[in-house]
């Protein structure tokens, strides 16, 4: 656990500016905060013992204003900025290097149980504050979503997407280092 803590709070360093030091990052970051009792959640979630994991995950939103659905599958240096009023769904999933700012919803559009009702972010996404991503959509790899932009369609990788809805205004080529085969 504490090579967790560790590698979440240089996260932090690395990507918050305001951030001083280790220290400031653990003692002081909402985004190391959330992630530590996601993962514990989650665990508890896998592990079928729901009602536990939801009960930590909401005793997690009373202390970092971060909502983390505990079914929810997050992969390794997701950064949340600031964090009050992010909302990460139940069937979302998100990939590497994700970065997410205040007010962010990752939200279902669709009561349906036991569907893919929440989005799939890939690696390297940043997402602008006050976004709103909606239903089973994929964000794909290395996009940007603007400040308050509302996405209900898929945006491809590496494109910027603004707006309500949202509509993509800029794709990049795919970097150079990666190689389609």
């Amino acid at each position: 656990m504490f090579k967790f803590f560790k590698k979440q709070a240089q996260v932090v360093l690395d990507k918050d500016p305001a951030t001083e030091s280790l220290w400031d990052s653990l003692l002081t970051s909402p985004s190391v905060k959330a992630m530590a009792y996601y993962r514990m959640a989650h665990r508890l979630y896998l592990n079928n013992k729901k009602i536990l994991a939801k009960m930590l995950a909401k005793r997690a939103r009373r202390i970092t204003g971060i909502e983390i659905h505990p079914g929810a599958t997050i992969g390794e240096n997701l950064f949340i900025d600031h964090g009050m009023g992010v909302v990460i769904g139940q069937t979302a999933k998100i990939g590497n290097n994700v970065t997410l700012y205040h007010q962010v919803t990752l939200g279902g559009v669709s009561g349906a149980r036991g569907e893919k009702r929440h989005p799939t972010i890939e690696d390297d996404v940043m997402i602008g504050a006050g976004a709103k991503i909606l239903g089973n959509i994929t964000i794909g790899r290395g996009a940007k979503i603007g400040a308050n932009a509302v996405v209900v369609r898929d945006v491809p990788p590496y494109a910027t997407a603004v707006g309500i809805p949202a509509k993509v205004v800029q794709k990049k080529a795919t970097p150079s280092y990666m190689y389609v085969i």
